[in-house]
């Protein structure tokens, strides 16, 4: 999944090398934590969040036939 995220997540940036996914998996979930450089915040939001709920959209879908524990995708300040 991390490497989904970063095929995303890093053509939209302006700063890729500083797209940074840390993983926190407990007995029921899996939770990817994404950190982008301040100024790339917006591109990888989007207008009215539209990029972020697409690319959650995504990664549920293939988290969903990858393995059984719920799935998120938070995108840290």
């Amino acid at each position: 999944m991390k490497q989904l995220i970063e095929t995303i997540v890093k053509p939209l940036v302006d700063y890729p090398e500083e797209v940074h996914i840390t993983t926190e998996e407990s007995t029921n979930r899996i939770v990817y934590k994404l950190s982008v450089h301040p100024s790339d915040m917006g591109k990888v939001i989007g207008k009215q969040g539209r990029v972020a709920k697409a690319m959650r959209t995504i990664v549920y879908s293939a988290a969903g036939s990858h393995h059984k524990k719920k799935t998120y995708v938070d995108i840290l300040d």
